[in-house]
């Protein structure tokens, strides 16, 4: 599920959604603003662990 929440909240304005990844962009900070907003927890300390649509384990 790619949903979003956690590019709304970046103070930096470092994530980027497209139809099938959230891309980290270089300006990431890993301030962790991220983490809370993720409904699958998908985002571990403020990088995300998404990839075409799947959480990787």
């Amino acid at each position: 599920m790619l949903c979003g929440l956690c590019t709304g909240v970046c103070p930096p304005n470092a994530m980027e959604l497209t139809p099938t990844r959230l891309a980290v962009l270089p300006n990431c900070t890993e301030c962790g603003w991220c983490v809370p907003y993720c409904p699958v927890g998908a985002i571990s300390g403020g990088r995300p662990v998404v990839r075409r649509g799947r959480r990787d384990d």
